[in-house]
């Protein structure tokens, strides 16, 4: 029996990005593409790549949050409850770089992303997102010859709670950091542009609003609930990857200045003032975290749906998406694009008092990809 089991989720919008589909959508009534999806050979420029047979590449580790590849082939790893950032090679030897001070977990708190820039080289910057005791942060730390160095805070004020944290950390092809937050349990932050909750932040790598962000401050889109999962296409278009409430998790294509409609709106319908996804899930297909780029696809890792979601995109327009590994490893929390592309790091997050772990969680699992 092959490996990977396959399901097709509810499309329930495909649409240009700016069009939106148009209507309310009560729950449970899947939404038809109103717009043609690309095609499973994917756009001229990148052909849709296919999974192989995933292997393990770490394991016994302790939620792991976020994976931030460098360039040698390893990656820095993060845990949500010990603070710990770890060297994790491709031999599955794995190291402690060192601690993030003052992380206090708390429900889904803790240390969250990690980012590092696309020309990292060592001595540079690594980027931490995590929950304090009033707030959370972002923070940066020199790197070198395995080891963190000195923290710098850069970010202070985000608002904090035992949910709704966001945490995902992503350099764009701009050289600019972009940051996932989330509504921390309070609503209206979403739509006060004056909150860093409920937001897509842009900043320099210093942690100053980055030039022609819309409010002149770090906010770059809003009305989020929580955002955990960033991505970049080969063209430079941002993915936004959003934790639902009841119904709809959504993918949405992220506009500088767009509001995308928390609380006001979940899932696609809200058209006016409102950014329609791209598609969404019903909460029990996805809970999606992480998400990476790679081979003509987003790939996204689902929490409660415990399955690895395929979507094909092109042209800022999304594909039917597929579910692979599905109940296979149970919760998967993180995943990035590694060796070029070539690969995908995946994380699970058995051990976050929400999963069943088997004797070996929490692991990091690696997927060749081959077109």
């Amino acid at each position: 029996m092959a490996r990977y089991r396959t399901a097709t989720a509810l499309l329930l919008c495909a649409a240009l990005p700016l069009a939106g589909c148009g209507g309310a959508q009560p729950p449970g009534e899947p939404r038809v593409p109103s717009a043609a999806p690309p095609s499973a050979s994917g756009s001229a420029a990148e052909a849709v790549a296919v999974p192989g047979e995933p292997r393990d590449v770490a394991t016994g580790l302790d939620v792991p949050w976020s994976v931030a590849p460098l360039p040698d082939g390893s990656a820095l790893v993060s845990e949500r409850g010990s603070a710990r950032v770890l060297l994790v090679e491709p031999s599955g030897s794995v190291s402690e770089a060192g601690t993030v001070e003052g992380v206090r977990p708390e429900g889904e708190g803790g240390l969250l992303g990690l980012a590092v820039p696309a020309d990292f080289a060592d001595g540079d910057h690594v980027y931490a997102y995590h929950t304090a005791a009033e707030d959370n942060r972002i923070v940066r730390m020199p790197y070198s010859d395995g080891t963190l160095g000195e923290q710098e805070e850069l970010v202070t004020g985000i608002p904090r709670g035992a949910n709704h944290n966001g945490g995902r950390l992503a350099f764009g092809p701009d050289g600019l950091l972009y940051a996932g937050t989330g509504d921390a349990g309070d609503r209206a932050l979403a739509q006060d542009t004056g909150s860093l909750g409920g937001k897509i932040l842009r900043m320099t790598p210093e942690g100053e609003p980055a030039p022609g962000n819309p409010f002149d401050t770090l906010v770059y889109s809003y009305g989020h609930r929580n955002v955990q999962g960033l991505a970049f296409d080969p063209e430079g278009r941002l993915y936004g990857i959003e934790f639902g409430q009841d119904a709809y998790d959504e993918v949405n294509l992220i506009e500088p200045g767009g509001n995308y409609g928390w609380p006001e709106v979940e899932g696609a319908g809200g058209g006016g003032d409102f950014v329609d996804p791209l598609l969404t899930w019903t909460t029990d297909e996805a809970s999606p975290s992480g998400a990476a780029y790679a081979g003509g696809s987003l790939w996204v890792a689902a929490l409660r749906g415990e399955r690895l979601w395929r979507v094909p995109v092109s042209g800022g327009e999304a594909g039917a998406p597929e579910a692979l590994l599905t109940g296979e490893y149970g919760r998967l929390r993180a995943v990035a694009a590694v060796d070029g592309g070539a690969a995908l790091w995946v994380t699970t997050s058995n051990r976050d008092g929400r999963g069943e772990p088997a004797g070996d969680d929490d692991r990091v699992l690696e997927i060749p990809l081959t077109e």
